[in-house]
This record gives C-alpha cells, structure tokens and sequence, in this order.
C-alpha cells in the first residue's frame, strides 16, 4: 500500500499546520504546491497547473481535488460524516479566509472533483513522495513562524 499525497498552499500557515496534523492521522504524504515536482505531476494529470487542494490516492488510481478533497481528508481523519460534508460545501469560504489570514491573493481554482489517475501523473508519484518526505521537517517551523497578516504570530 503506498501512502496518499496531499498538495497543499505550503505558503500557507493554517494550511500548513492542517496537512502537518493530516500527516501524523493518515501516514498521508504532504508536500507543498510549490515543490518541484508538483507542477510536472499537476501538469500531466490535469493538462494544467490548478492552484487547489489535491490528494492522490495511487492505490485507488483517484485524485481529489478542491472540495472533494477536503471531505475526502476529514472522512479519513475519522471525523463525522456531516463534518466532511459541512466541509465540502464550505470550501471555498474556508479557503478564503485562511488565505485572508495567510497574505495569499490567489484564490484556489475551480477543480473540485474525483479525477482518475493519469498514467504519465503516475509515474510521477515517487518524487512527489520523496519531495514530501525531504520537506516534511520543516513544514510546521515554516508555518509556526510566518506572520499570519492578522498581526498575531503563529508561535
């Protein structure tokens, strides 16, 4: 069994704590959208570089995108089921506001589905893997340590 990836705004500090706390539920691999080999994989599995939330489950051949993977993670954190769903539906207002809270000026784009897993964005895999494992260390002291934009620090 090969652990699932999570890409996620690791310029974001709530988000960054959340895919660290993912990481410890799940065994789920975390590594940032600006990580090398993310836009190659983005690029072979969509045909495009989304700037969203997406979770590659290899053993199921499925990613998830946007508010499908949200629900999709906080169903495998074991949360409710109206958790994951109350989750789903308010996506795009929770990733506002955390990217408010962060400084970030991009919205996430508009991938929310389950997609099946491209052959060229499979062969990908093993580096977005070793790419999350090299910057695993460090993801909660980056987090911990940004300035929010709110004027409280995360530390």
């Amino acid at each position: 069994m090969s652990p699932p990836v999570l890409i996620y705004d690791g310029d974001c500090p709530y988000c960054s704590l959340a895919a660290v706390a993912l990481k410890q539920l799940d065994e789920i691999v975390a590594v940032s959208w600006y990580a090398d080999p993310v836009e190659e994989f983005l690029q072979a599995q969509f045909d495009a570089t989304p700037f969203a939330m997406v979770l590659v489950d290899s053993d199921a051949d499925a990613v998830y995108a946007g508010r499908n993977a949200a629900k999709e993670l906080a169903d495998r954190a074991g949360t409710p089921g109206i958790v994951g769903s109350l989750v789903r539906d308010n996506y795009e207002t929770i990733a506002g506001i955390a990217g408010r809270l962060s400084g970030r000026d991009t919205d996430p784009d508009d991938y929310h589905d389950t997609y099946l897993l491209q052959v060229a964005a499979k062969k990908i895999l093993p580096r977005l893997r070793t790419a999350g494992t090299d910057n695993a260390g460090t993801a909660v002291d980056e987090a911990t340590d940004k300035d929010t934009g709110s004027g409280v620090w995360m530390r």
